[in-house]
């Protein structure tokens, strides 16, 4: 996948786990291109453990796997934050 495309992946699936996961978590869009493309190559990862990676932009099984991953770091993203601010 060329790196833009993966950049914009990561944006949207980012977006999508901060919709999909209840809660408050801190930062603006950087925070969650980062947290989304963190959660993109943690997606893209555990597929292909499960044989199903990161084919293309288009491919529903790399959005669903970038979502997953994406889910995942920002719910650890929250727990390491909430546990600094108690």
């Amino acid at each position: 996948m060329n790196f833009l495309a993966f950049l914009l992946l990561g944006l949207i699936a980012g977006a999508i786990a901060k919709m999909i996961l209840p809660g408050r978590q801190g930062g603006g869009w950087l925070a969650t291109l980062l947290l989304g493309v963190v959660g993109a190559v943690l997606g893209g990862w555990i597929g292909s453990l499960f044989g199903s990676g990161t084919a293309g932009f288009f491919d529903l099984v790399s959005w669903i796997w970038a979502i997953i991953g994406a889910l995942v770091v920002l719910a650890i993203w929250g727990f390491i934050t909430n546990k600094r601010a108690a």
